[in-house]
């Protein structure tokens, strides 16, 4: 047997909205705003705080390389030894990509 509480109860708990909180991958900031959709139909997000650097962002990338902290990874696995292909092949990126933020890191550093 129902009971009418219990209904009620129901109903209330099925129209709850569930919502996250975003944080800006660049300065960590939570005013942040809907801006339009990718290709892909992603949700694409952006930055009210006007000196952050990224503009727009996404909460889950289609390729591994864009997530925040990967190209960063793939510096660190090279100054401690590893290979440009065996970085590749672990973190799951192309090898190109990793040559070219080696690069950066490396004119970053010299200039």
């Amino acid at each position: 047997m129902v009971h009418i509480c219990d209904l009620r109860f129901f109903l209330y708990a099925v129209d709850m909205a569930l919502y996250q909180k975003i944080h800006c991958p660049e300065c960590g900031n939570t005013d942040i705003m809907k801006a339009g959709f990718t290709a892909e139909r992603k949700q694409r997000y952006r930055c009210r705080f006007t000196e952050c650097d990224k503009s727009h962002f996404l909460l889950d990338y289609s390729y591994r390389a864009y997530l925040p902290g990967v190209k960063k990874q793939a510096v660190d696995m090279a100054i401690n030894g590893s290979g440009i292909r065996d970085t590749a092949r672990v973190l799951n990126i192309s090898r190109t990509t990793i040559l070219s933020a080696l690069k950066k890191r490396k004119k970053s550093r010299s200039g």
